[in-house]
């Protein structure tokens, strides 16, 4: 299975100076020879340079339409008439879908760079180089590992735990291992990752603060274990996580900053950042951001020719969002709303009406303007905004998840007030001030439209869609919402069946024609493998088979 061997050494040596440094056709080999691994780790730089390409270009086939097609279509919070993702949004697509081949081999291509740093820095760099050095970087591909593989596991399931990829490149039949040892190997490594990671305390924004720390790694062992429904665990890791002062929240621990502050180039880095994709900007395709070339409505909001509004945003979504939401305009981009941030030189940008995703409501989040708009960086389909993998936002309702836990219902002090800071920094009233059927629609099904105010658990699925909207994040948390490795999805069936993902009219707001309701069923809430990859391995179609764990 070729997409298993997908590693090059050479890729990270020449990402020396940049995080993006290379060319793109070093992905489907493998190193050429011991004397490129000899001659390059020795010196604290080089080893630190050798992880650059797990913060970017290895991630590229997941940012730039897979992943999202995925999380936000799917999700219902995105919709698209183009050919090649629109059937991401009605469940409609197949194991020879490009776009989930695309996805799907950039998530093994992060597996591979990690399993070449983790087997070649132990043996190739010499004693002269700082060993707190060597196991920082170890640490980095630790988690960048642990990471791919939380991806693969909730799209797919079961899949194969590789170690070392050149153990397989004469040998491509492998087996998957059940879903509950994939989550083991990601806590495994995740636990190292922290262990080895140093501590690094945010203050302003740097390029030095976009590399991950300890703290960055108890944040995913919180998000691992919330998955995982283990809540004592995530509960303690998130604590852990606040306690430790590593990081802290645009707007309410940073004065003078705004949650739409969060997404402007010139923020890259910041204190909320704790794991964060960084792109070259003005590298060109394959090494930049390219989420504005696909989100954009327009090429004048981008001004390098691209902006292509492939995807729009459904009125599911909304819906979702109450009037005076802080979060609504940074987030999504309506008739008549007006950035000053965009398209400077000429006094800012006002969108007008456009009906190309059938809305007239496009992404505003990760769309950040011209590069005159952005210190003179960035290019076509190259922005140099950063990518979030992780906000410290996430870490305040995994705790206040992990306090509910499997109970409906809660009036725990400290979840409410950890809601509460997210929903009061995008200028919302305390959850517990908030009566059921405030909301317009009420979409959320079992719950009477005039409940005594209290504070739901399904209330931070809600909190979290907002927040995370456009984040890559939505669709798992309606996969998890029925349990941890489950088969029937009774609950979230109901929330996407009665999701409008259909078209409007032109107005202002639009009106939504009612057209776009699916009907979910159980087998659609994991994704299938490529074609191309079971054919050249059907094993991984087969029943899985227990990891022996080194």
């Amino acid at each position: 299975m070729k997409t298993y061997i997908k590693f090059s050494f050479l890729l990270g040596v020449l990402a020396l100076g940049t995080v993006t440094g290379c060319k793109k056709d070093f992905f489907d080999r493998p190193p050429q020879s011991a004397i490129t691994l000899d001659n390059f780790y020795k010196t604290a730089d080089q080893v630190k340079a050798s992880t650059n390409i797990l913060y970017s270009a290895a991630w590229f086939g997941w940012v730039a339409k897979g992943g999202w097609a995925i999380t936000e279509m799917a999700s219902g919070n995105g919709r698209s008439y183009s050919s090649d993702v629109a059937n991401f949004g009605n469940f409609s697509v197949t194991d020879g879908n490009t776009e989930l081949a695309n996805a799907y081999n950039s998530l093994w291509i992060v597996v591979a760079q990690a399993n070449g740093i983790l087997n070649n820095l132990p043996v190739k760099v010499p004693e002269t180089v700082d060993k707190a050095v060597v196991n920082h970087a170890l640490g980095e591909a630790h988690l960048f590992r642990a990471l791919a593989y939380f991806h693969l596991v909730r799209l797919l399931g079961n899949v194969p735990i590789i170690e070392n990829t050149l153990d397989h490149i004469d040998n491509v039949q492998i087996n998957t291992n059940p879903v509950t040892d994939v989550y083991t190997f990601i806590l495994n490594d995740l636990k190292f990752a922290e262990a080895n990671l140093s501590a690094q305390v945010r203050n302003g924004n740097s390029v030095a603060q976009g590399r991950v720390s300890s703290g960055s790694a108890s944040a995913l062992l919180a998000k691992v274990y919330l998955y995982m429904q283990d809540y004592e665990n995530a509960r303690a890791y998130a604590q852990k996580v606040i306690n430790s002062g590593e990081f802290k929240l645009y707007g309410v621990d940073v004065a003078g900053k705004t949650f739409s502050d969060l997404f402007l180039t010139a923020n890259n880095n910041n204190e909320e950042s704790v794991i964060a994709l960084q792109w070259a900007g003005a590298g060109g395709y394959g090494k930049g951001n390219p989420l504005q070339a696909s989100w954009a409505a327009n090429t004048t909001i981008t001004g390098t020719g691209d902006g292509y509004g492939v995807l729009g945003v459904t009125f599911d979504l909304l819906y979702a969002f109450q009037t005076e939401d802080k979060r609504f305009k940074p987030t999504i981009m309506v008739t008549g709303s007006f950035y000053p941030e965009i398209n400077q030189a000429k006094g800012g940008y006002t969108h007008a009406a456009n009906q190309g995703q059938g809305t007239s409501a496009f992404v505003k989040k990760y769309v950040v303007g011209t590069p005159a708009d952005n210190g003179g960086i960035g290019s076509a389909q190259s922005a140099a905004n950063n990518t979030y993998m992780m906000r410290y936002a996430e870490v305040y309702l995994i705790l206040a998840e992990a306090i509910v836990g499997n109970a409906t219902t809660s009036s725990d002090p400290q979840a409410l007030a950890a809601i509460n800071k997210i929903r009061n920094r995008a200028g919302l009233g305390n959850l517990v001030e908030i009566k059921r059927g405030y909301y317009t629609p009420n979409t959320t099904p079992g719950k009477p439209a005039n409940a005594p105010a209290q504070f739901y658990r399904d209330d931070i699925l809600e909190e979290r869609r907002r927040e995370f909207a456009y984040e890559f994040d939505y669709w798992f948390d309606l996969c998890r919402l029925d349990g941890f490795n489950v088969t029937s999805h009774p609950k979230a069936t109901i929330i996407i069946n009665q999701q409008d993902r259909g078209s409007g009219d032109n107005s202002t707001p639009p009106n939504s024609y009612g057209n776009g309701y699916v009907t979910m069923t159980n087998s659609r809430f994991l994704f299938p493998f490529p074609a191309t990859e079971v054919a050249a391995n059907p094993k991984l179609i087969q029943a899985p088979v227990p990891y022996v764990f080194k």
